[in-house]
């Protein structure tokens, strides 16, 4: 056949059919996938295989589309397959429910599109993370398999990298001994990732790469010769030797491998190995660039706080003004020189510099390491699209995975770089039955405060039981029996200047993962709902447990519920003196989106729906006209017990905070599936705090999942806190996760949890958000403010100030006299309100607010040097100060409406 005619082999593609069929020799059992990322590496992968001493067929990413049929083949290999499509993926992900295993190395799926790469992490249970800077001993886990504990060469020390673990059944096998332990693979019931480039001589001894294949084979049953056996080994063939998966309507696509169903054609089309294809060249790209500008705005704040520069911005701009005259006047007198050495004796030490520097500023130095590393990445960015222009891929991998290590590992972590914010964490039942008692528990509160920690989410009802010996729960958990550890925590936190907040489960009611823990039976339904089991929330068939999550949830319509609760939380507001409460759970168990997982068919729910329809929901199905009633119904349930919650604390305890978590699913779906509609509770100005649990594995996975909260919460003045979740996070992507939250329009964030709480983060934080001075306490947006609004706008204040000073920052005369006059003017009267609060104050500082918010993009427009990055930033910091001011007119003022459900 011509390959060059284009006829030809358009026909030829057309002809070839979408479904695989596989003819495999019985004694083949693994499927080895090979693709352009590892094409240069096969020969080092065969070598391993053949030691290993199993049968395995091949298969190719270029025949493999949209279905995965491998016939008898049990367990699929992937070693540094780094894209794969969204077809593959879904093509994986059947062949996997329908019993498939997995096993992983290296950068699996880091090259795919981001839904494309959640949906990898979800399959594989982890994912690669990034790669170690210097050699690592790899040691076994207590998680590991039992069987594995006997391989002594499954231990060795080279270079890997970190891989995350994504799912709540992942398990780390095995750890690196490095700085925070990274876990150096991660197992499921259907996954094994190993957290190296498997197969490749520069990183592993083939023997070590052979022995972790041989142990990971054997977890699934499948036996290995242990080495080359000549006389059992078979030459390997394509899995799917007779047919391709490529769609009649997708047209094709340069770089794809396409290899006729017939062996005597010899039309072969064979890609550039390690190829980048553009949209995966647009990802790498955009994460880069993310990191490259987190990192430089986090530098930007670093200086700026370090710096000696005045909060005036109209003295800033005098001095910057004054010297833009100096500098035009040397250059006017320079043109009348004779000679150009006299240069040096005519420019003064303030104009030789790049920099303008007043005599009370601190010099920064533009030359320290992470200085050097921000701009070698700016240049290696370039150096990276370079390289893909000139097709050589493997080099610009390289060039683009170097840079974002440098980058980690220069992260500026060395100076204060926090704002006045909500810094909060849970701290969890685990860690607190750990303490047991009052003294241990002291130690923990000293290292959150050193953290720079100022609010506690602490947990106090779990799975039916309350932390503390209460009069009227049914049972305090047996696990702290002898001494009371809220008490213990609300003044612990008070004696640091912290805040307590108890942490409750609302109406999640029995654990069964708890229940292992106190050597109860799997199906006990927990202390509360076993007295009274009328008032569980059961699904359709009436199982009280969740089929996913393994909890037990109480009915929200139950009368006799929502009054124990009540009193539950009264209790705690007036016995204790907690700063606030926070409610979990406050919502349904998670649904299906079928309809097929329902909840909600609790005895009180039911009846009080057939009142109201004449219908029994168990009845209904999702196509059910009266379906969307049920749904609404259930919000309803949810909604009016937040309100009740809030009306009643509130008169008790006026100055209690009322925060939830939240789920941040897309509005439609929560309110389907979970039945919460926090939009409601910010409105309506029930909650103070929204805590939404935004928990990502990476930097820009969080942004995607934050960044539609902004719109879904302006709509009332309740304080945003996106949570992050320490859990198998690196460290540096938990700062760089901080700070990316800083950037954004929030009151702060939470961490979840203090299990998770390393020494290493601790000393991170001590640095980068603790206290200056054990004297000075800054303010809490939740608690004031109008000072917190002051101060977070004189670090702003500060910054530009910094930038305008450094030329980072340059704009025309006129706009700067405009900036220094709307700038300090908006100071001033953030003063005077945060010093005497009044409506006429507020008033003054909300129309000043609004006038430099108003003039601020046109400034930046006219600038040409600060990225466009830096500019969102500071525009979301303004929006927060908006936010705080309309939070304090309710808080603060006295304005909240009294508004009640219909």
């Amino acid at each position: 056949m011509n390959a060059k005619n284009p006829i030809a082999i358009l026909s030829v593609l057309l002809s070839w059919s979408i479904v695989l069929t596989p003819t495999l020799a019985t004694a083949e059992v693994l499927g080895v996938v090979k693709s352009q990322e590892n094409a240069r590496q096969w020969a080092e992968i065969t070598n391993r295989l053949q030691q290993v001493g199993v049968n395995y067929c091949i298969v190719d990413t270029a025949n493999w589309q949209r279905e995965l049929d491998l016939g008898n083949i049990s367990v699929l290999f992937l070693p540094n397959v780094e894209n794969l499509t969204g077809s593959q993926a879904i093509a994986l992900e059947q062949w996997m429910n329908r019993g498939g295993k997995v096993i992983v190395t290296g950068p699996t799926g880091n090259l795919s599109q981001p839904q494309v790469r959640s949906q990898l992490r979800s399959l594989f249970g982890a994912y690669w993370g990034f790669s170690l800077s210097s050699p690592s001993t790899l040691e076994l886990s207590a998680n590991s398999p039992s069987e594995w504990y006997d391989r002594p060469q499954l231990s060795r020390t080279f270079i890997g990298g970190a891989v995350i673990p994504a799912n709540v059944e992942s398990q780390t096998a095995a750890v690196w001994l490095a700085n925070g332990n990274p876990a150096a693979a991660v197992v499921t019931n259907n996954s094994t990732f190993l957290g190296w480039r498997w197969g490749v001589d520069t990183v592993a001894p083939a023997s070590m790469d052979s022995a972790w294949l041989q142990a990971s084979l054997n977890r699934y049953g499948i036996s290995t010769y242990g080495q080359f056996n000549p006389e059992g080994y078979q030459q390997p063939k394509p899995c799917n030797p007779n047919s391709l998966s490529i769609e009649e309507s997708r047209p094709f696509l340069p770089g794809w491998q396409i290899q006729p169903p017939s062996p005597q054609s010899n039309f072969n089309l064979i890609p550039p190995s390690n190829a980048i294809a553009p949209e995966q060249a647009a990802t790498m790209t955009q994460e880069l660039e993310g990191l490259i500008n987190r990192f430089a705005s986090t530098l930007l704040t670093a200086d700026a706080n370090a710096s000696n520069i005045g909060d005036s911005t109209e003295k800033v701009i005098e001095q910057v003004l004054s010297q833009q005259s100096k500098q035009n006047n040397y250059q006017f007198f320079n043109r009348q020189l004779v000679s150009s050495n006299n240069i040096e004796t005519v420019l003064s030490p303030q104009t030789k510099g790049n920099t303008v520097q007043s005599s009370n500023q601190q010099v920064i130095s533009l030359n320290s390491k992470a200085h050097q590393a921000l701009k070698e990445a700016k240049a290696n960015l370039n150096k990276f699209h370079s390289l893909l222009a000139q097709r050589d891929y493997l080099r610009a991998k390289r060039e683009w995975q170097d840079t974002r290590r440098n980058l980690w590992d220069n992260y500026p972590t060395d100076r204060q770089v926090a704002q006045p914010e909500i810094r909060a964490i849970w701290l969890d039942r685990g860690t607190i039955v750990k303490a047991r008692s009052e003294s241990d528990l002291a130690k923990i509160f000293d290292r959150l405060a050193t953290a720079g920690i100022n609010t506690v989410f602490f947990e106090t009802i779990n799975a039916g039981y309350t932390i503390y010996p209460s009069r009227v729960a049914p049972q305090q958990n047996p696990l702290v029996r002898g001494w009371d550890p809220l008490e213990s925590a609300v003044k612990l936190a008070h004696e640091r200047n912290m805040e307590l907040h108890a942490w409750v489960w609302a109406f999640a009611a029995g654990n069964q993962r708890h229940n292992l823990i106190l050597n109860l039976p799997q199906d006990y339904l927990g202390p509360l709902l076993s007295r009274y089991p009328d008032w569980a929330n059961p699904d359709r068939e009436g199982n009280k447990f969740h089929y996913n999550s393994g909890k037990a949830f109480l009915d929200p319509a139950n009368p006799g519920v929502r009054r124990y609760l009540s009193l539950l939380l009264e209790e705690i507001a007036t016995r204790y003196k907690v700063d606030g409460i926070q409610l979990d759970y406050i919502r349904y168990p998670f649904q299906s989106h079928t309809g097929s997982k329902s909840y909600g068919y609790g005895i009180a729910a039911r009846q009080q729906f057939q009142q109201l329809t004449g219908v029994d929901p168990v009845k209904l199905q999702l196509s059910d006209p009266l379906w969307s009633q049920w749904t609404g119904f259930r919000i309803k349930q949810i909604d009016s017990f937040v309100q009740t919650v809030s009306q009643d604390l509130k008169q008790k305890r006026p100055d209690l905070i009322l925060s939830t978590a939240v789920f941040p699913m897309p509005r439609q779906q929560r309110l389907d599936q979970i039945q919460q509609h926090w939009e409601e509770w910010i409105r309506q100005g029930w909650i103070d705090l929204l805590v939404p649990m935004t928990y990502a594995m990476d930097t820009s996975e969080l942004e995607k999942l934050a960044s539609p909260l902004w719109n879904s919460s302006s709509q009332g003045s309740a304080l945003l806190l996106p949570g992050i979740r320490l859990l198998n996070l690196p460290d540096v992507v938990a700062v760089d996760q901080m700070q990316l939250l800083r950037g954004m329009p929030t009151e702060g964030y939470a961490l979840f949890a203090a299990e998770n709480f390393n020494s290493n983060l601790e000393q991170i934080f001590s640095r980068t958000q603790g206290r200056l001075t054990t004297q000075t306490q800054e303010p809490l947006p939740h608690r004031q403010p109008f000072q917190a609004t002051v101060s977070r706008y004189q670090n702003l204040q500060k910054e530009w100030n910094f930038a305008l000073s450094n030329n980072q920052l340059v704009l025309d005369e006129i706009s700067l006299k405009q900036w220094a006059k709307k700038a300090d003017n908006l100071a001033l009267n953030l003063q005077q309100l945060a010093d005497e609060p009044s409506q006429k104050h507020f008033l003054s500082a909300q129309l000043a607010l609004n006038s430099f918010r108003r003039d601020f993009p046109e400034w930046m427009e006219a600038d040409k040097t600060i990225s466009a990055y830096q500019v969102q930033v500071w525009q979301n910091r303004l929006d927060t100060l908006n936010r705080l001011l309309s939070y304090g007119e309710r808080r603060v003022l006295n304005q909240t409406p009294k508004i009640t459900i219909n």
